[in-house]
């Protein structure tokens, strides 16, 4: 960001006569001390960062951007992402980092499955066995979740002695709430959703429980690491068991993508990664997508030169300026642009066009603690402490008290 105050400092802030300074503060409290600070009107900040997640809560004490900007904002930016940043009809925030989820998978096994015919023979012994039917291996872009399923049962080695890998995936299953984001496109996949349009809860569902089966077959037929209850998000546990050579998929964010094929941090299969959308359910692919961006202080003394700045936010070159310092900012043009430096990046605008949702209250004020509640009662079912039916119940009635209040 600093990168995007210069450039705009050194141009567009002097015909604007603004000039934009950046404030920090530690990574730990940040976001209590920015909602305290906020609704207690602070006027030490102009701007200020936000998120999918925690918008809601912001919302009353945010300056909505459209007014302070005459462009057509989906020329530019991905619409996804703009809707990320939007609640109850308001543009809160410019989106400058976009986040989304990548199936991970060793192309070099993928490839010998698909080309082998011994190996094909066991991947129909093995999908008859565990999913009923004699499978047939298909590309990793046209996976449904049984197409996943029979593809990591084979190359779990409990399952197949004959298997290079230990394991056919590594899953994410600390009670967090980002472990939440990842599982949850099982059920929107499978047309679920928190609540539907009317804003009636619907997470007890057939869809979100064909979604914790179909995590629950991957523990319970051992084809995930023992240790993954515990395995976190991101750069830690599941990327260190996807690097050493012994997993063959994972779901992922794609800002793991960068050190997972960089020879120097994943040696073992930098060569051999690649990546394909979240398996299809009866919807098609589905990915959740968050946002980090920026928003305008509703007690700001200068909103309009922080609305100069705002609108130059807005544009492509701005966006470029701040790629190129490493940011993922959601504007096709400059994501094809940068493909040199981050080869990723055609594919997550394209799968930001093609697949990508909030669900119905994730930028809501009770997102976080429904994404907490569900983070609770779900590990509880993946370190087997209650069923599936409890699990979906308990988070229907918690919900529904959270969402009431």
């Amino acid at each position: 960001m600093q990168k995007v105050l210069d450039s705009y400092n050194e141009g567009q802030g002097v015909t604007d006569n603004v000039e934009v300074e950046m404030l920090l503060f530690s990574r730990q409290g940040f976001f209590d001390k920015l909602l305290a600070d906020m609704a207690a009107g602070s006027t030490e900040f102009d701007l200020n960062l936000v998120t999918t997640y925690s918008l809601g809560r912001y919302a009353p004490y945010l300056e909505a951007l459209t007014p302070y900007t005459t462009k057509d904002l989906s020329k530019v930016f991905i619409p996804a992402s703009l809707n990320s940043l939007a609640f109850q009809g308001n543009q809160y925030g410019v989106p400058t980092d976009v986040s989304l989820h990548f199936t991970f998978y060793r192309k070099d096994l993928i490839a010998k499955l698909m080309s082998d015919s011994s190996w094909q023979a066991t991947y129909a012994e093995i999908s008859r066995k565990y999913l009923g039917r004699s499978m047939t291996p298909v590309d990793p872009a046209d996976w449904t979740w049984e197409d996943y399923l029979a593809t990591v049962f084979f190359f779990t080695k409990s399952i197949n002695s004959e298997s290079p890998t230990d394991f056919g995936s590594v899953l994410q299953l600390k009670n967090l709430i980002f472990n939440i984001m990842i599982w949850q496109s099982t059920m929107v996949s499978n047309d679920g959703n928190w609540m539907d349009d009317s804003g009636k809860i619907t997470i007890d569902s057939e869809a979100a429980k064909r979604g914790l089966e179909i995590y629950q077959a991957i523990l319970d037929n051992k084809a995930t690491p023992s240790g993954s209850i515990n395995y976190e998000y991101e750069y830690a546990e599941a990327n260190e068991a996807f690097k050493s050579g012994k997993v063959a998929t994972m779901f992922q964010w794609n800002a793991a993508y960068s050190s997972l094929v960089d020879p120097e941090q994943s040696p073992v299969v930098a060569d051999k990664v690649a990546v394909a959308p979240l398996p299809a359910g009866s919807t098609g692919h589905k990915t959740h997508v968050h946002s980090l961006g920026i928003g305008m202080n509703k007690s700001s003394e200068h909103k309009a030169a922080a609305g100069k700045f705002v609108d130059y936010l807005f544009t492509a070159k701005a966006m470029e300026v701040y790629g190129r310092a490493g940011g993922s900012p959601p504007v096709s043009s400059v994501m094809e642009s940068l493909t040199d430096l981050r080869p990723e990046f055609p594919t997550v605008a394209a799968y930001l066009e093609d697949y990508a949702y909030v669900v119905n209250g994730g930028t809501a004020d009770y997102a976080v603690p429904v994404y907490e509640v569900l983070a609770e009662e779900f590990s509880a079912v993946w370190s087997n402490s209650q069923s599936i039916a409890e699990a979906l119940n308990n988070a229907e009635k918690r919900m529904n008290k959270l969402i009431s209040k």
